[in-house]
């Protein structure tokens, strides 16, 4: 995360703020407002590929880009939010309403070079301890997909080994082959 916003304020303070859905988006972590770095072209690459692979192998589900979650005292904007459909309140109208206040079923990061590793582990951490069920930091500097479960230890996937998904989501693929979408065939 780039910018901070100094002095402590409250969640509904920050929620009423004019410029925290500006690109890059806002997130309120105890007390402080941070400005998550500008995605870079391999960032955004993997955002839009993991976006439509998870889309296209699951009915169940939908991945959401950006998606601002406001739950258990924060307000974060997972790179990519996976949520079942039921999960996603409707207005009168059969719409979504625009605030989602919960935590997403799997949250993936994608890590950018500024971006601090920290920070983004203990987003990850309050939403799995907030019912979200996988989280995923993507580091394409590393080539590595850390995944998180709730209550297990952490596992790093490279190479041929297969990161875990999210149940409902029937998408099978290695670490190798999401970093494979790095590579642009001319």
């Amino acid at each position: 995360m780039v910018a901070v916003q100094t002095g402590a304020i409250a969640l509904e303070t920050f929620l009423k703020l004019p410029n925290i859905d500006e690109s890059p988006a806002w997130e309120y972590v105890n007390g402080a407002a941070y400005q998550k770095p500008m995605p870079k072209t391999r960032h955004s690459l993997l955002q839009k590929r993991l976006l439509s692979q998870i889309d296209r192998h699951s009915e169940t589900q939908t991945a959401l880009p950006e998606l601002r979650c406001t739950f258990g005292g924060r307000s974060i904007a997972p790179d990519i939010s996976v949520i079942a459909w039921n999960r996603i309140p409707l207005n009168e109208a059969g719409e979504p309403e625009d605030n989602f206040n919960a935590a997403p079923d799997w949250a993936i990061e994608i890590l950018s070079p500024q971006q601090s590793t920290t920070r983004v582990l203990d987003n990850l951490l309050h939403c799995l301890k907030n019912r979200c069920q996988l989280g995923w930091m993507i580091d394409p500097a590393e080539y590595s997909i850390l995944t998180l479960l709730p209550n297990q230890a952490p596992q790093v996937c490279r190479g041929e080994r297969p990161p875990i998904v999210l149940k409902g989501v029937n998408l099978s693929v290695t670490a190798q082959q999401v970093f494979d979408w790095l590579k642009v065939k001319r």
